[in-house]
């Protein structure tokens, strides 16, 4: 009984901490997601060629070389063209899949640890980055209709007064056009990106471990939690999800190709080399200023959020 209650505890804490952080990051993933997008307008890079005979200077496109807009100028077009209310297209299906996602990747998470914990040595490296891929895999299974279906309200691009489609209307275009295999475009970037979670929450757990042991340790230490705490968690937190991020961030632009409607991307590789070939090595991180703007203080919310929900609820295995 104190099992299931602890797993419910952790289901609870886990769709609540993602909550928070899906409204207010909002706005800054539909930034990333149409910088990471091939349909985002690149500009050819010019310069200035001088000494022709007349004298006058000539501007030419330079050798082949592109540049996307930035963050600011991608921002500056959506509130012109589209209205500030379409920095929130796909809250939706985020509000509605975040919740069960966060949840069944808490639970998960919780339950492949304790599994783990007796196969590997206990609360090591390899338990946290074991509990963390299984707990991904899982999640990304069974969620990536609702963000494809999300990604697809964030690419579209539609003026001011424009009908814009809501979630029910773009994920029934996406069966009638593609059929249930549709839905799980770009699963195998999420799987790829499996690795970001494994180790964001290994170097989680080692700061948190860190963090328990100098409380315990320290002569002014308390047997309860304090906010000093739980700010030290949120720092833990947001460095782990920097560092995660910076390392495993190509996938998120190959999972963004992929979803794309009518592309010409359809397999993982088949993406990946082509986004090489024809916009270069740095397109794989374009969106990576508003993907770490974003997360950074999103995960430090939903996992400082759910260490105080488990707290306050009372699972001493925490």
């Amino acid at each position: 009984m104190a099992q299931n209650n602890n797993t419910l505890l952790h289901l609870f804490a886990g769709g609540c901490s993602g909550t928070v952080g899906a409204i207010v990051t909002c706005p800054l993933e539909v930034l990333k997601t149409r910088l990471q997008s091939s349909g985002i307008t690149l500009r050819p890079m010019f310069q200035v060629q001088l000494g022709t005979l007349n004298g006058t200077g000539v501007i030419r496109p330079g050798s082949g070389t592109i540049t996307p807009p930035g963050l600011l100028q991608v921002l500056r077009s959506i509130l012109e063209k589209e209205g500030p209310r379409s920095l929130f297209r796909g809250l939706g299906p985020n509000l509605v899949g975040v919740a069960p996602s966060r949840a069944i990747y808490f639970a998960a998470y919780k339950k492949s640890k304790e599994t783990f914990n007796g196969v590997f040595v206990p609360n090591s490296g390899a338990v946290h980055m074991s509990s963390a891929g299984f707990a991904a895999f899982v999640t990304n299974s069974l969620m990536n209709p609702v963000w494809m279906v999300k990604t697809r309200m964030q690419l579209e691009k539609k003026a001011r007064g424009e009908k814009k489609t809501n979630a029910l209307q773009c994920a029934r275009y996406v069966y009638k056009t593609e059929g249930m295999r549709g839905f799980y475009r770009g699963l195998t970037a999420s799987y790829a990106g499996i690795s970001e979670t494994m180790i964001c929450f290994l170097i989680y757990e080692t700061l948190k471990k860190r963090l328990n042991e100098a409380r315990f340790t320290s002569p002014n230490s308390e047997t309860d939690k304090g906010a000093s705490d739980f700010l030290g968690l949120m720092m833990a937190a947001a460095f782990a999800k920097g560092c995660a991020s910076c390392i495993a961030y190509p996938h998120e632009v190959i999972r963004t190709r992929l979803r794309e409607e009518g592309s010409k991307y359809q397999y993982f590789f088949q993406t990946a080399r082509l986004v090489a070939v024809e916009e270069g090595y740095a397109a794989f991180y374009r969106g990576l200023i508003p993907q770490l703007i974003r997360q950074i203080p999103n995960t430090a919310i939903v996992l400082s959020t759910y260490e105080l929900i488990i707290h306050l609820m009372g699972d001493s295995s925490q």
